[in-house]
Order: structure tokens, then C-alpha cells, then sequence
């Protein structure tokens, strides 16, 4: 079947109007073939926009459809669309907020817990959050106020910062700074000496430096041969010459050996202490008596003897 050119122009004129009433719609923030859920909340006054996003938890749920004041009650109305996959209960808040310095204001849904859900076309009741900007224009005014005492305290603080400058007496600033300054000085002259005395002993400190590294070397080199001596071994050989030592200081004790007797036998002491007087006795004899032990004849005279008492003994002829 052949259209006219008639049939085809009414086709194109109501399709023309068609996408028409739909890109206005879409403009508005509406679409013909959405298919959310939707729902309705009243303000003392409008502060949003169409198409202002409607948010849960900080998620983006839906959006505002239609904003309409009433003129019986004197409020606005506000209509917005929500996902139908998102549940919530019809005794839950709808929150106006601001969403931030430069976006606007937006809709957030504050669920309750509980078994009445929420159906499309019902009345949600509101409430308005601060926004960030009253926040801030509230702290701004206590940080002007808390300023302001500031800067009073430190108008003050220079002023009394002027005074102590100004001050020429021995307290004041200036002579602080100039006694100050002395002390630099001499501390500048005792660098300048501690400078001159370590140039004047270069030559001792650097060999004190390189003595000090070869003493460091013969640490290292006497801790390398400590670590290859077998510590165990050598402790095993103290501990059995301990013993060995225990042992004869235990003998010793006991007197057994010579040590042990001498030590503790009683009559060698006695016997020697008899030698000894023996030998006194007899060394005083031979300085009073000596020719009875030492005969010296020059012409081979045969020498005279003598008895224990120290008498001649006259020789039978």
C-alpha cells in the first residue's frame, strides 16, 4: 500500500510531537517510561531543584520529579522518584540538606526499622539538617569573637615587647643583647684557640688516631683466635684441674703425703724443732771450741784430740 504524502506528513508531525512532550519531560527531569516508585514530602519553603538527587546512606537513589507549592496549607510540596527495588517504611524521614558549598541542596531518606513499608504515593513526613554553610558561618562567628581576644592579647604583648626594648636600664633588652654578643665573642676567640691547639698537635693526634686503629686491629685479630679456641674444652680442663687441686688440698688436710704430715704431724715438728736446737747448739760450739773440729799442723806435726768435754787427750807412747 502506497501512503500519500499526506499520511506521511501527519506520521512526522506526531512523531515530531511525540519526541517533543518526551525531551520536555526528560528536560524537566521526568520520564514517561519511568517505572520508580513515587512519593511525596512537604517544606516551609522551596530551596531545591528539579531533578535534586534523592540519596540513602550516601548512595543516589532516585530524584526529585516535581516541586509544587500549596496554596491552601502554604507549603511546598515536593514529589520524588525512587527505585522500586529500594524498601523502606512510610514513618521514615525525608532530610533536606546541603550537599555542599557549590552543590545545591539534595533529599536524604532516614529509614526506621520496621514492617510498614512505604507504598507509591504516600506522604513521607521532614526534616531540615543544618547545612555546612551555617556550620561554618556559626563557627566563623565564635573564631571572630575568639580572634578578636587574640588579637588584643597580642596588641598587648607587643606593647610590652616595645618597652622592654626601649628599656636602657641593666634589665632592658639591649643590654641583654650586648652582653650576649660578648659572650659570642668569647666563645669565637676560645674556637679560634681550640682550633690553633688542635693544628699545633696534628701530627700527635694522628698517631694517637693510628694507634688507636692498631690496637682496634689487635683486639679484632685476639677476639678472631678467642672464637676459634674451643671454650668448652678448655673449661672442662680448668674444672678437672680444680678438682685434681681440690683433691690434694683435701689430702693435705686430711695429712696424708709429706705436706699433709709435715703439716699436721706433731712429732716431725717436734723432731725438727730438737735438730734445730741440736744444730744451734753445735754451731755455738764449734765458735767457742774450734780446734776440736779443725786441725791445721805446717810441718805435719800429728794434730791433738780432744774428748766430748773439750780436754786434750794425752796419747800413749
Amino acid at each position: 500500500m502506497k501512503l500519500t504524502l499526506e499520511v506521511k506528513t501527519a506520521i512526522l508531525v506526531i512523531l515530531g510531537i511525540i519526541f517533543f512532550i518526551f525531551g520536555f519531560s526528560y528536560l524537566k527531569g521526568n520520564n514517561i517510561f519511568d517505572s520508580n516508585n513515587t512519593y511525596y514530602t512537604e517544606f516551609d519553603y522551596n530551596s531545591l531543584n528539579v531533578s535534586a538527587p534523592v540519596t540513602i546512606k550516601g548512595n543516589t537513589v532516585g530524584k526529585v520529579k516535581e516541586i509544587i507549592y500549596d496554596f491552601e496549607t502554604g507549603k511546598t510540596r515536593v514529589a520524588f522518584s525512587v527505585d522500586k527495588q529500594l524498601q523502606f517504611s512510610k514513618n521514615s524521614t525525608i532530610s533536606l540538606f546541603q550537599a555542599g558549598l557549590m552543590g545545591g541542596n539534595a533529599l536524604e531518606i532516614i529509614p526506621v526499622e520496621d514492617n510498614q513499608m512505604a507504598k507509591n504515593g504516600d506522604l513521607i513526613k521532614s526534616s531540615i539538617k543544618e547545612g555546612l554553610v551555617n556550620s561554618l558561618t556559626s563557627d566563623f562567628s565564635q573564631l571572630s569573637t575568639n580572634l578578636d581576644g587574640t588579637l588584643s592579647t597580642v596588641d598587648t604583648l607587643m606593647g610590652n615587647l616595645n618597652v622592654l626594648v626601649a628599656d636602657q636600664s641593666e634589665n632592658g633588652l639591649k643590654s641583654t643583647l650586648a652582653e650576649l654578643n660578648s659572650t659570642l665573642k668569647s666563645y669565637n676567640g676560645l674556637a679560634h684557640s681550640i682550633n690553633a691547639l688542635v693544628k699545633k698537635n696534628d701530627a700527635n693526634v694522628t698517631a694517637m688516631v693510628e694507634n688507636f686503629n692498631k690496637t682496634s686491629a689487635n683486639f679484632s685479630t685476639m677476639s678472631e683466635k678467642l672464637n676459634k679456641v674451643d671454650i668448652t674444652k678448655t673449661v672442662a680442663d680448668l674444672e678437672a684441674t680444680l678438682g685434681s687441686v681440690n683433691k690434694m688440698l683435701a689430702g693435705i688436710e686430711k695429712g696424708d703425703g709429706s705436706i699433709g704430715k709435715l703439716l699436721k704431724d706433731d712429732k716431725l715438728y717436734t723432731n725438727m724443732e730438737g735438730a734445730a736446737l741440736q744444730m744451734e747448739q753445735l754451731l755455738e760450739d764449734m765458735k767457742l771450741n774450734p780446734k776440736r773440729y779443725v786441725h791445721f799442723s805446717l810441718f805435719g806435726k800429728k794434730a791433738k784430740r780432744y774428748d766430748a768435754d773439750g780436754n786434750e787427750i794425752e796419747e800413749e807412747k
